[in-house]
């Protein structure tokens, strides 16, 4: 490369999200709004500038388990019909203005009952809020297609109920299922019934493994749970090992995982939030890019790490010196691992993904 690339070029390259929050990614403005309407009292102030921040700051502890506090806020003010309609239309905006042309956001609908709601009535918001702001992007000359995943919380007993609601809404926008929370303690292999349910209708779930806990957890996801994706997967390289000469030496488990092809959902700002990583420049995804793992960039929360996508990418340049050519094998990576029909992901892929890398490369 002859120079790195900027954040304003990476803007306009287009990409794809598979491994988003919907309540991690709320405008902090919008918190405070809907906290004002709603009559929810417990935000830490209602300075949307310094409630952007306060997320950021307590996102920063460097333990999952604190990070997933800061979610009792968002979760807070998605409680109504109106709130989950707006929040996940501003959400499909703010991916599109991002150069984000397909993404899959989750969200737990168990955790959006507070003020009555059924489960049913939050899928349906949720889905009509990603409509709207997909219509609203393509106003603005901005084309996204958002697909949802439900997920159901690993400490929880609700997995095989979420997992029955994937298969009830898969054919109008939700196009997968996962499972979420701290992993110490909360195995995936706690909500077995809910796999097998979902693979025998072939339905398709990723499973949250091997970031705050180990190898065992990667394991458990792939070979009892049978999942699809890991979402984060990033403590794989546990069981990769740097030889002295420069070269790599995989277990078994590491071989599986790239022979396989198993999608890795990696979060890089995140990661280094809750201790998964130390920094952008030592973050796993370096070592496992070079050995062609099949490697994804996301956010994961956008509004805790107080970032997007293009940024997540930036950082990367800027830590790896990537070029186009690492972004758009990402990106191609991201849409190949997409919970859509093949036919769907080809199109992407040839008709937008492709061609819009090779317009910024020949312009660059």
């Amino acid at each position: 490369m002859s120079h790195q690339l900027t954040l304003d070029q990476i803007r306009r390259a287009p990409k794809v999200l598979l491994h988003d929050h919907l309540d991690g990614g709320l405008r902090p403005e919008t918190v405070v709004e809907i906290a004002d309407a709603t009559g929810y009292s417990a935000l830490p102030t209602k300075d949307p500038v310094e409630l952007g921040q306060w997320f950021r700051d307590a996102s920063d502890s460097g333990s999952l388990e604190r990070y997933l506090e800061t979610f009792s806020h968002t979760v807070g003010v998605m409680q109504t019909r109106e709130a989950l309609i707006r929040v996940a239309a501003e959400c499909a905006e703010d991916l599109a203005a991002d150069g984000v042309v397909y993404a899959e956001v989750r969200y737990a609908p168990e955790q959006h009952l507070e003020a009555g709601l059924t489960l049913e009535q939050v899928v349906e918001a949720v889905l009509e809020g990603f409509q709207l702001g997909q219509e609203r992007a393509a106003a603005q000359g901005r084309t996204i297609r958002v697909g949802t995943l439900l997920t159901a919380m690993r400490h929880a007993a609700r997995s095989r109920e979420i997992a029955e609601l994937v298969v009830r809404y898969r054919d109008v926008g939700v196009v997968g299922f996962d499972i979420a929370g701290a992993e110490a303690g909360h195995p995936p292999t706690r909500h077995l019934d809910a796999f097998e349910y979902l693979r025998r209708e072939n339905a398709h779930f990723t499973i949250h493994a091997g970031e705050a806990f180990g190898l065992p957890s990667i394991w458990e996801a792939l070979q009892w749970c049978g999942a699809d994706r890991l979402g984060h997967g990033v403590r794989i390289v546990d069981d990769i090992e740097r030889m002295a000469d420069g070269q790599t030496r995989m277990g078994r488990l590491a071989r599986y995982v790239r022979d396989k092809r198993v999608p890795l959902e990696m979060c890089p700002s995140s990661n280094i939030q809750t201790g998964a990583a130390t920094s952008i420049a030592e973050h796993p995804i370096g070592m496992l890019r070079s050995l062609r793992f099949r490697v994804t960039v996301n956010t994961d929360n956008r509004l805790q790490s107080g970032t997007t996508l293009s940024e997540e990418f930036a950082r990367l340049c800027q830590a790896f010196d990537y070029g186009w050519d690492d972004l758009e094998w990402f990106t191609v990576n991201a849409m190949k691992s997409a919970f859509l029909p093949f036919d769907e992901r080809l199109a992407l892929i040839n008709g937008h993904i492709k061609p819009g890398f090779a317009q910024l490369k020949w312009a660059d």
